[in-house]
Parts: C-alpha cells; structure tokens; sequence
C-alpha cells in the first residue's frame, strides 16, 4: 500500500522474555522495545506511553494505482510451491483458539487493474470519502502487492486454523475487483470476530525499510465510531508487532512510526467503518530492493505469516 506520490508505485509459554528482548535486542530501535515487555497479565507494560502510536498520522498519504506485471512464480526458482491452502471455515477440532473468529483481509485484489472505473467509485469512510480499492504496489519486477497479500493471507489461515480458529478472508482471488474499503470492514463485523487484520506491503522510497502495523484512529462520523475497538485495536497491533520481530527478524519501519513500528491513521475505511478489533500490517517496503528480497522468498513469507498468527494468538489467548 503506497505511500506517497512519488513513483512509490501505489499503491513460551510462561518463563521470563527477557532472553528474546537481548536476541532482538541488536536489530530494533530503542523505542520500540517497551513494545516487547509484557507485564504479568500478557499486555504492554507501557501501553499508550508511545506518541507515535497516540496520534493520527500528520499527512496520511494516498494509494496510486498502477498495472501489475505478469505474475512471477510464487515460489523462487528451485523451491516447492506451497501446498494449496485449506478450506475456509475448517478449523482444526481442537486447538487453543477454539470458538474464535478471526478474519484476514488479503490487501488490494490482482484483477483491480482491469476494473479502473469500478474501483474509481468513492465510498464513505466516516471521514469523508475514498476510491472504493486500489491495484495497489509491486517490486520493481513486477510481483505484486495483491499477490504477496493473498499468499501470506493463505499462510495465516492455515497457521490460525491449525490451532483451531475459524478464519474467514475478505476475499480469495476469487472476485473481478475489491471488495470496496466499506465491506472489506463490513465482512468482519457481519461475521462478529474476535480480530481482523489487513496484510499489505507498502511502496515507498528506496532506503525506507521494514514493517509497520497500522492502527485506528478515534474516529467518530458518518457510519465510524472506533471508540469501543482503538483500545483493544492498539493492543492486538503492539502484539502483532513484538512478534513479527522476533520470528522475520525484521525490524520496524525506519520511516514512519519513530521506531515504535505502529502507527495509527484516520483515513482507512477499513479500520474507520470496523466495530471489532483490527489492525493493518506493512510486512515491508516492495519498492526498496533490501525489502523486496525478503517479501518475494516464500520462506520469509512464512515466517511473516507465522509471526502475525503468534500476534493474533496472544492477543486472543489475553
């Protein structure tokens, strides 16, 4: 999810932590490693103490669209491609998610390019309006941010569902475009789930690496009212965040967030129009060639996917 206008094309169980705080500890900003401390109760022990994460973003960029490339392969040369995902609705029969509800909303749809003037329609997004979707971003050889979304999409449900959550995506590559901002929100709330969140890739300047979770303002107008979801939104956010450093490696954004690898906007309808938990999440920079060398290998894609499961599952487990 773009940006800017720049040719960023658009867009343990128990026992102490402390061990994995010095592992990471080399390669994430000082700021954002109150984020990882967990007090006894398993939330942030210094939740809200993070200005970057308690202010909308100053200038909140737009997404561009652009016409995505042939699809590459989604496995690199002289690596299996993964194995087709499970069924949606098919959780395991037990598991320590049992009885939950999580939806994953697989950022932007690769056929949006062909659909310009219906994705050109502008919804209400409580703050004002806004194109229905956009195509989206994509490296500088062509894999696309639609196609990273839907794979990593794939690989969070089956990781989810392997410990018995219901899982639902917004959609499976199987529409001509969207789903609209609006209903992306809508599916979730209409399926009543426990957390949502929307994976992206993000297509800013080169030099501008890592990831950031997004989180929702306190927006109140039109159909939004993020009152009862920012508090629980932020936290689901600081925990998909903690974790994703610790299984990718990866460390938070250099370029929004001051370190902290959140960063809460008022202009997603996504998050505006939601009345349950959700948070977006930047797994990288497509347009920076440092990033795009981790978002294209199916290896690092699985660990993404596994570190936003192990947020979600903290989250849920509170």
């Amino acid at each position: 999810m773009s940006r800017g206008s720049f040719p960023r094309i658009p867009r343990s169980p128990g026992g102490s932590r402390t061990p994995l705080l010095l592992a990471v500890a080399a390669v994430v900003p000082a700021g954002f490693l109150g984020w990882l401390l967990w007090d006894a109760s398993g939330g942030p022990a210094d939740d809200g103490k993070h200005p970057a994460a308690a202010a909308a973003s100053s200038a909140p960029p737009s997404a561009h669209r652009v016409s995505p490339s042939p699809q590459p392969r989604t496995s690199a040369p002289g690596q299996p491609s993964p194995s087709a995902p499970e069924a949606e609705g098919t959780p395991s029969a037990d598991g320590p998610l049992k009885g939950k509800v999580v939806v994953v909303d697989p950022g932007h749809n690769i056929h949006n390019s062909e659909h310009t003037a219906e994705i050109d329609r502008s919804v209400d997004i409580g703050t004002g309006r806004k194109e229905c979707d956009t195509t989206g971003t994509s490296t500088d050889a062509g894999y696309a941010e639609a196609t990273f979304s839907l794979d990593v999409s794939h690989r969070l449900r089956r990781i989810l569902q392997a410990q018995g959550a219901t899982v639902r995506l917004t959609h499976d590559g199987d529409r001509p475009f969207g789903p609209c901002v609006d209903e992306r929100a809508e599916i979730g709330n209409k399926a009543h789930a426990d957390a949502a969140v929307s994976v992206h890739a993000d297509g800013a300047a080169v030099g501008d690496r890592g990831f950031h979770v997004i989180l929702p303002a306190a927006v109140k107008g039109g159909r939004a009212d993020t009152g009862p979801i920012a508090g629980p939104s932020k936290e689901l956010g600081a925990r998909i965040a903690g974790n994703f450093v610790r299984t990718t490696g990866s460390a938070p954004s250099n370029y929004i967030g001051g370190g902290t690898g959140l960063d809460t906007r008022s202009d997603l309808g996504g998050l505006n129009l939601s009345t349950i938990p959700k948070v977006f999440i930047e797994c990288g920079n497509m347009r920076d060639p440092q990033d795009a060398a981790l978002l294209t290998d199916p290896t690092w894609r699985e660990k993404a996917a596994q570190g936003i499961a192990n947020g979600i599952a903290d989250f849920l487990r509170r």
